[in-house]
């Protein structure tokens, strides 16, 4: 119970953050309306990946340093639970995206962004199944990660912000929190990017769980 106190708070905040995100009054804005509630999940599910992405980064750069395969296995498996909360991100975005720009979905810069950073990971994935040797493909892969991490910043944090975008926060459109966020919505929308990042840290840590267990069974490996 020690070692899981913060699975129990994750589930609580993101419990929290259902009920009171459509319990709880939002600011009457134009266009949002009540659309905007979906600040509550859309945004925490990105920040989300955006973490589990780092953390794979991360380890891929362990990996090129200490030649750990359990660096590449947590390297690997937060990029999977990465790509399940993208999925996420650009369904619930989608969605929101027809409701306030009439369109599933436009050519916006950070959208054409999010679809290629996508592709970039789907890319990534196939290299490492292409690959049968186990060391050759840790090495490749953890050199391409840390590739794709930086491109992920470049065309979802960086060019957004160098041209025009819908996205409120890039392409000269202010953030939520500068002029529409008010305190009510502030007492949901943080504790839901905690809950959401922790949750996301826990599918790492089962998917990061399941694959050692798997090649303990199957291949007899110690990791």
């Amino acid at each position: 119970m020690k070692k899981n106190w913060w699975k129990i708070v994750a589930g609580l905040l993101v419990l929290y953050t259902i009920v009171a995100g459509f319990l709880l009054p939002v600011p009457r804005l134009d266009i949002l309306n009540e659309t905007i509630r979906n600040v509550y999940y859309h945004v925490p599910i990105w920040f989300s990946m955006l973490t589990l992405m780092s953390v794979s980064a991360f380890y891929s750069l362990m990996y090129l340093f200490n030649q750990k395969a359990k660096s590449d296995v947590v390297s690997s498996e937060a990029a999977h639970a990465g790509i399940v909360l993208s999925v996420l991100g650009i369904v619930t975005g989608s969605v929101w995206a027809r409701y306030t720009w009439g369109t599933w979905w436009t050519s916006d810069t950070k959208l054409n962004g999010v679809a290629i950073t996508f592709l970039i990971y789907m890319a990534y994935f196939i290299l490492r199944s292409s690959m049968p040797d186990e060391q050759k493909r840790a090495r490749i892969s953890a050199v391409y990660n840390i590739f794709a991490f930086v491109m992920m910043i470049v065309f979802v944090m960086i060019l957004p912000r160098m041209s025009a975008s819908l996205h409120p926060g890039n392409g000269g459109n202010p953030a939520f929190g500068k002029y529409d966020m008010d305190n009510t919505m502030r007492m949901v929308f943080y504790p839901a990017c905690i809950g959401w990042i922790l949750i996301g840290l826990w599918l790492m840590q089962i998917r990061v769980r399941t694959e050692v267990l798997k090649r303990k069974i199957l291949f007899d490996e110690q990791i």
